[in-house]
């Protein structure tokens, strides 16, 4: 089974999202090839902007900087539930493209390179506080799961993979994703948004279903007109 994601490390409910499939999959017993889509929020974002993350979230959806406290502190509570630790007050305002340029490098190493390089950015930005923007850190946290700091130097100091994040994004509109997380399974079930395990464990059952052989209801005979790798019995 393969299962593709879109979504951002600076996204509290792509954290979520990706725990609650998790689960469901350790649940059902499935394996799957996870791939990683880069999808950036706030492409305009920099690295540099002085306000807290309530007060930007305020600022972004119309409201003001109470009511962004209140967001975080919800999701924040739906995380505790999962086991996640978000500490949203330490946030670090940041532009998440050098991050995906490198989930991108972390692919060439497989998926499950990717997997930890993705886990652990999530990780950096809303249970560490780090600045997941910052190219320091991010080599730091490319070196953790194993990346060749030659590579990830290379891939920062330049635009490598700047288009593989700009065709991801495209990808997604043309899915019809306008936020995320959004989960396609085998190319043909999708799931938007950080859904409940139960879910998941539909999509994955229907999945599941699609690929399972077809019974039989009568067994071939030497006899049978069939043909076979050595031919056609006459």
């Amino acid at each position: 089974m393969r299962i593709d994601v879109w979504s951002d490390v600076v996204c509290p409910w792509c954290y979520i999202g990706k725990r609650r499939l998790e689960e469901a999959l350790a649940e059902s017993g499935d394996t799957a090839e996870i791939v990683w889509h880069s999808f950036q929020l706030d492409p305009s974002s920099t690295n540099d902007d002085p306000r807290d993350l309530p007060t930007r979230l305020g600022e972004k959806y119309g409201r003001d900087r109470a009511w962004g406290v209140q967001a975080n502190q919800h999701v924040t509570e739906v995380a505790a539930e999962l086991g996640l630790e978000y500490h949203l007050d330490q946030a670090k305002a940041v532009n998440t493209v050098d991050a995906h340029r490198l989930l991108h490098l972390a692919l060439e190493s497989g998926t499950e390179t990717q997997g930890r390089l993705k886990e652990r950015l999530l990780k950096a930005y809303f249970t560490d506080g780090l600045p997941v923007g910052d190219h320091a850190t991010l080599a730091a946290l490319a070196a953790e799961v194993g990346l060749p700091a030659d590579r990830v130097a290379e891939v920062l100091a330049g635009t490598e993979y700047a288009d593989e994040v700009a065709a991801d994004q495209a990808q997604a509109l043309a899915y019809g994703a306008n936020g995320v997380p959004f989960f396609v399974i085998d190319e043909k079930y999708g799931v938007s948004g950080a859904q409940p395990a139960e879910v998941f464990s539909e999509a994955l059952r229907r999945a599941n279903a699609d690929r399972k052989p077809v019974t039989l209801i009568s067994s071939p005979s030497a006899t049978d007109a069939t043909c076979g790798p050595d031919g056609c019995p006459i």
